[in-house]
């Protein structure tokens, strides 16, 4: 499905050797960041772009280190490096100064929450979407669940790359089936994007090597919240029948102290895909309660 909202994309210098690139929609005084998933880009948003500029808000979504048009170091893929790729982005670049509402599914929720443990005044709010954390008690336990397969196999060294080279339309096919409820929200065009994207050089390589920074990412989040849990409000999303929804609530109690949790209908693990309107929803209610809450007090 194409975007109908007027989008500005860019490339952004954020170290030596590596470009990041970004979309922006809106010019609203509050800003929501997204930050997407594997195998996915920045795309996976698509469909959030209107209702979020429609109630105000300027609309950024990234391609993280190694994903879409950004560029592919050899290294950098624990979440810690990862979130400060966008810091610079952020405070550097886009020369934004206000705590922002930064929102992370898959991966991104990996990001995301790294970038809020480490820059704990630059994030209003946070929303995790659909993934567990390296570092949770819900992370161990789901990493021996072998509905989460891919966790073992992409942090193999070399041996995933060699298998879905010149493959990675069906292997991104496989992947996606394998998580979807609503069958209908990624459409053909849609796997072209992502597959377009990481049949590039380099592309599998580094999308692998986020899974293979887990044990990194374990360590830096256990040693961030020994300065404390984060104490801004938390949305914990997950999919109706995916296989984190059941427990992500529980898995934010572990680092927050303020978590709403929400599961959202009519989907699996692709929740801004199989339902964006319900999603755009809760954040915007997430936001707009915790607002109306302030002022009362």
């Amino acid at each position: 499905m194409s975007v109908t909202t007027a989008l500005t994309h860019g490339m952004a210098d954020v170290e030596p050797g590596l470009r990041l690139h970004y979309v922006e929609a809106g010019e609203g005084p509050r800003v929501v960041v997204l930050v997407h998933g594997f195998p996915q880009t920045w795309w996976q948003w698509r469909h959030l772009f209107g209702p979020l500029t429609a109630a105000g808000f300027r609309v950024i979504a990234l391609d993280y280190r190694g994903a879409g048009d950004s560029w592919r170091p050899r290294d950098g893929y624990d979440k810690r490096t990862m979130a400060g790729d966008v810091h610079r982005l952020l405070r550097g670049h886009l020369a934004i100064e206000e705590p922002v509402v930064l929102a992370g599914h898959d991966i991104g929720l990996m990001i995301a929450f790294a970038y809020a443990a480490r820059y704990r005044d630059d994030v209003s709010h946070l929303a995790l979407m659909d993934a567990p954390l390296p570092g949770t008690e819900v992370f161990d336990a789901l990493r021996a669940d072998p509905r989460v397969w891919h966790f073992a196999f992409h942090g193999v060294r070399d041996l995933p790359e060699r298998l879905v080279s010149g493959r990675e339309r069906e292997y991104i096919r496989f992947f996606v089936n394998a998580r979807i409820f609503n069958t209908a929200a990624i459409a053909e065009s849609d796997l072209d994007v992502y597959a377009a994207a990481y049949s590039a050089p380099g592309a599998m390589r580094a999308g692998f090597e986020v899974y293979r920074a887990f044990d990194t990412d374990a360590e830096d989040n256990r040693e961030a919240l020994r300065g404390g849990k984060l104490t801004i409000p938390v949305l914990a999303m997950g999919g109706m029948t995916s296989t984190t929804g059941a427990v992500i609530e529980a898995m934010a109690n572990e680092v927050a102290d303020d978590v709403t949790g929400v599961r959202v209908p009519g989907t699996a693990h692709w929740i801004a895909e199989e339902n964006p309107a319900a999603v755009a929803d809760a954040l915007l209610d997430f936001v707009d309660l915790d607002a109306q809450a302030n002022l009362r007090s």
